[in-house]
């Protein structure tokens, strides 16, 4: 009976001390780089500046993968040529901004973009809520070239989490479009 009543207390001594809390939730931490880009040179029918911490993969017709690697994300440009089937085109460039309806909070409205002296006319949209894609555009001369951009990270979406990183890379891609520039 002594040896039970000294474990008590013993148990009762080591368990009487600091309150357990429950911890902090914890934040996404991402390293923003400061802003820079180069001139992106291919051989493409286009070409714009891309910021200087991604890494280009090179991908079959004309199209590329913008990587950022410390953000774990990618910008998906596809290029398709246009032969008399722009309109085409841009119902299905809005058809895979829509898609993502059904796990998005809101699809804002686009942003439209147009250069007259480049021939460079578009689009932005951002998609926010839980959605594979939470920012996509695309841009045409109307009569030749087509090119569509989509962002995608490489993790289950948590839109709160990844909110800064959505809008850094929003940046770039609207940065993309501004120096968009076709070759003929």
């Amino acid at each position: 009976m002594h040896k039970f009543l000294v474990l008590v207390l013993l148990v009762l001594l080591v368990s009487c001390g600091d309150e357990t809390l429950p911890k902090p939730k914890g934040y996404l931490s991402l390293e923003y780089p400061e802003l820079g880009y180069n001139r992106l040179n291919n051989s493409r029918p286009y070409r714009f500046d891309v910021a200087k911490n991604t890494a280009i993969k090179n991908l079959p017709q004309n199209w590329l993968k913008v990587r950022y690697p410390k953000l774990k994300a990618s910008v998906d440009i596809t290029y398709r040529p246009v032969d008399n089937n722009l309109r085409e085109l841009l119902i299905e460039s809005e058809k895979l901004v829509f898609e993502h309806a059904i796990k998005a909070d809101q699809i804002t409205a686009p942003i439209e973009y147009s250069n007259p002296d480049k021939k460079v006319y578009g689009s932005v949209y951002q998609i926010m809520g839980n959605a594979a894609s939470q920012v996509q555009f695309h841009a045409t001369d109307s009569s030749k070239h087509f090119l569509k951009g989509s962002l995608f990270f490489y993790t289950k979406p948590n839109y709160d989490s990844i909110l800064p990183a959505v809008e850094y890379i929003k940046n770039d891609m609207i940065h993309m479009m501004e120096t968009l520039e076709w070759k003929d």
